[in-house]
């Protein structure tokens, strides 16, 4: 009996590939931030089912093979078992020729779904199964392929691809003594490996429905949330286009508590600075023609009027000219302060001695005028602070007192410091102040009673300016014919 070795593939006859042409669909963006997101979402999404079905037929068509192979190395070992014990199972008698080992390894051998079965005896197919879903007879490219298959000294695992489908192919050959090749013997059994995969392609067609209709639901839902979650910049947007260089007062209403609504509260309080830099500026503009427009007109009609060939004339108009200028750089300096307010370098902080700064006050205020110039409290203390802006409002309030109050009446100033509240104060013996001007007198250009006539009435609003720059305020206690006390009011350590 002749001895049939391992089985084991010789090269070249491994001739199956696995090709995929995944769907590449080439999308372009319109200009509008929700279709570039539904764009983006469709295309992840795309992409990801792709990936997992491209992924899963892949491993399944893996696994088809390895399921084909090995059921075809299971007959192969067969066939091996069937030739080394030289009996026919079916009858018990020995097998003394290649064609009954060739009938008896077939009859052994029950074909299932997609498989074909065929024996050859030299070189012709002299025996078939009626059972075989596959007929291998009836495929003339695979018949003339079958003697190259058994013509091998070994079995052979392969793929052949005919015109019909592609093989997956088990060649036992049986080689008669002293035959040569030239009369190849033995048992062919394989699949139809497009049928084998086509069951389960069936299933991921199915998948590839699924998976579109997915993306159509995606794309619905997707661009009806964009919709939603973009409506507040819709909204920012229109309102941004319908705002104006007069009108800033429109602002965006703000629902719920999400980034949009913070970016929308955001943009809010950026147009509700621009609108209070816009009235600053408007303001700004009328204090500066409203207070420049009378000392312009004083020196423009004196120079008209002068007569250039009186030099007692001319040193008059001189005189009044440079007086006019002077009192007009006095208020582009108070303008000035008054603009920089809100800048950020407006203040800056340090620690300050609080008694050491009231005592440098009140030296300087001893020049203001002939009063009776006294310290009513000093107080002993460290705060952070400006010490240039502290004493120039400090001074200004002095000397709004030493303006309206008379030679010789009493001018007091003052310290101190209680809770951490630092309290900085100048009281006189003047004419007081009426209560229903105790607001108005810190606006800019406002004056109270009879003192319309003296000074440019932004003293008052410097001195506010720098009391709420540090966190403060000012305040005045005052009544008609009782004198008046400011009192300047500011945290011990001023925030920022």
């Amino acid at each position: 009996m002749r001895e049939l070795s391992s089985h084991a593939a010789p090269p070249g006859w491994e001739t199956e590939t696995v090709t995929s042409a995944p769907p590449s669909p080439a999308s372009r963006g319109r200009s509008t931030v929700r279709s570039t997101i539904l764009i983006a979402v469709l295309a992840l999404t795309a992409v990801a089912l792709a990936a997992a079905g491209i992924t899963a037929a892949i491993l399944q068509d893996i696994r088809v093979r390895e399921r084909v192979d090995a059921e075809l190395a299971t007959f192969v070992d067969g066939v091996r078992a069937l030739a080394e014990s030289g009996t026919d199972p079916r009858t018990g008698e020995a097998i003394t020729t290649d064609a009954q080992l060739v009938r008896a390894a077939m009859a052994q051998t029950i074909p299932s779904r997609n498989e074909g079965l065929v024996g050859v005896v030299n070189g012709k197919i002299e025996f078939t199964s009626s059972a075989a879903p596959v007929r291998f007879e009836d495929d003339p490219e695979l018949v003339t392929r079958l003697g190259e298959l058994l013509d091998q000294p070994t079995p052979t695992i392969a793929s052949v691809r005919t015109s019909t489908t592609t093989y997956r192919l088990a060649a036992v050959p049986v080689l008669v003594e002293g035959g040569g090749p030239a009369s190849p013997t033995g048992v062919v059994v394989g699949y139809d490996l497009t049928a084998e995969r086509g069951e389960f392609r069936e299933v991921f067609r199915t998948y590839a429905l699924i998976a579109a209709l997915s993306l159509i639901v995606v794309g619905l839902v997707g661009w009806l949330v964009a919709g939603r979650l973009l409506r507040p910049i819709r909204t920012l947007a229109e309102t941004a286009h319908n705002i104006g260089r007069d009108d800033l007062s429109e602002r965006i209403p703000v629902t719920g508590q999400d980034d949009l609504a913070r970016m929308t509260i955001a943009v809010n309080d950026m147009l509700e600075r621009l609108e209070q830099a816009f009235a600053d500026q408007r303001e700004l503009v009328g204090d500066v023609s409203h207070e420049l427009r009378t000392p312009l007109t004083v020196v423009r009609g004196n120079l008209e009027l002068m007569d250039p060939d009186d030099p007692e004339d001319v040193r008059a108009v001189r005189a009044l000219i440079l007086d006019e200028v002077s009192r007009m750089n006095r208020v582009v300096d108070d303008l000035t302060t008054l603009a920089t307010v809100e800048q950020p370098g407006f203040t800056r902080l340090a620690p300050v001695e609080v008694g050491l700064l009231t005592d440098e006050v009140f030296d300087k205020a001893l020049a203001l005028g002939p009063r009776q110039w006294t310290i009513a409290a000093r107080a002993e203390a460290t705060v952070t602070a400006d010490r240039e802006r502290l004493t120039q409002a400090w001074l200004q309030l002095a000397t709004n007192a030493v303006k309206f109050s008379e030679p010789g009446t009493r001018i007091e100033l003052g310290s101190s410091l209680s809770d951490g509240v630092l309290s900085l104060w100048v009281a006189d013996d003047g004419p007081g102040i009426d209560t229903a001007d105790h607001e108005r007198i810190f606006q800019r250009f406002e004056r109270a009673g009879d003192r319309s006539t003296q000074g440019s009435g932004l003293g008052l609003a410097i001195v506010r300016a720098i009391a709420e720059a540090h966190g403060g305020t000012v305040t005045v206690d005052s009544k008609l014919g009782f004198g008046a006390t400011f009192t300047i009011t500011l945290p011990k350590r001023v925030p920022g």
